[in-house]
């Protein structure tokens, strides 16, 4: 039933670095037609937080549950991350944001290890060190690299933003009183939404260039086509199956994981827009699908601090019942001195 749930968990992983993965394809061609890059974040934010509503109003008993809970999901998780990258683009190059963006995993598991205080796997951590080295070479950070003192700052925040949602998605899920996943997204978004209407300015929103058509790759597709990609899919599935992941894996194993969105916006950006990839980037995401499987394979340690027989090499299980069979001999075993003293007192 534990490998149902992890290979269940490993599943929804991989789908939800999809769809994020597969926004920049759509989001693109809307930036290119006319829209200013907050508009579309805000469009993408606003809609998904009006599709899922009513899942805001059938766990409405959150607000007053876990009110902490959804106003660090949506100002950190949701809004955090899309201010500050957006931010970081307009001062470092865009394939630098990224991966500042993505040194969020690698963040995480220096959280959980030096903050929370608990062990972080060698596998989560060696798989964390080269999905970052592949990321490296699938944004080419080496092309034009200027950087911006304050740019590189606002990267490194949205990368401290995206780990901490991988934190929040894990909060509270063991306890008797676990928020339902499905309601801290849904009011996450909102309270989001309402932080990118401040920060946006939808009223110099051009409403024009959604009634006309974006070029992807050549092929004119209607803009609502488009928006309604970025809204279902790159937001409202992306979150609902990122967060269900990180609660039926763990934040550092389903952190790495989610490094494969790069791969895969860099991937469709290939096929559909003509972005055609380099060496390094190829070998870059071969070592970004070898990270993320390498971390999967680490395993939690077990309650009460005891070692995992599995993970302490061949041999392990078969000392532990060495050394089982011979504590049980020792305690069947009559002691000479119990029974001289049994026969005195007789």
């Amino acid at each position: 039933m534990q490998a149902s749930g992890r290979n269940a968990g490993l599943g929804l992983a991989l789908v939800s670095a999809c769809a994020f993965g597969g926004s920049g394809v759509a989001a693109k061609p809307l930036i290119e037609a006319g829209l200013d890059p907050l508009h579309v974040v805000w469009l993408r934010v606003v809609g998904a937080a009006l599709v899922l509503s009513p899942l805001a109003w059938r766990h409405r008993g959150l607000l007053f549950r876990k009110p902490e809970l959804l106003a660090g999901f949506g100002l950190v998780a949701v809004a955090g991350v899309q201010a500050f990258y957006f931010a970081a683009l307009s001062r470092i190059p865009v394939g630098v944001a990224l991966l500042l963006e993505y040194l969020g995993p690698a963040l995480l598991l220096g959280y959980i290890r030096f903050v929370q205080r608990k062990p972080v796997t060698r596998a989560a951590a060696v798989g964390a060190t080269v999905a970052v080295a592949g990321l490296a070479c699938v944004v080419e950070i080496w092309a034009g690299l200027r950087l911006d003192p304050l740019g590189v700052l606002l990267g490194l925040a949205a990368a401290c933003c995206q780990a901490f949602y991988f934190v929040l998605a894990d909060r509270g899920a063991d306890g008797d009183d676990a928020p339902d996943p499905f309601g801290v997204i849904a009011y996450g978004l909102i309270i989001g939404a309402l932080v990118m209407s401040v920060i946006a300015r939808p009223w110099e929103l051009d409403w024009g260039v959604l009634a006309r058509a974006a070029s992807v790759g050549g092929t004119p597709v209607p803009a609502l086509v488009l928006v309604g990609w970025v809204v279902l899919i790159a937001t409202v599935a992306a979150y609902l199956t990122g967060v269900v992941s990180v609660r039926m894996l763990s934040p550092q194993v389903a952190g790495v994981v989610a490094c494969l969105e790069a791969v895969v916006a860099t991937v469709l950006a290939w096929v559909l827009l003509g972005e055609h990839l380099s060496a390094p980037q190829i070998a870059g995401a071969a070592l970004v699908l070898g990270g993320a499987f390498i971390a999967q394979t680490s395993r939690p340690a077990p309650p009460g601090g005891e070692p995992d027989p599995a993970a302490l090499g061949p041999g392990a299980l078969d000392r532990g019942a060495l050394d089982q069979e011979a504590l049980d001999q020792e305690r069947s075993t009559p002691d000479p001195d119990a029974l001289d003293r049994t026969a005195t007192t007789a």
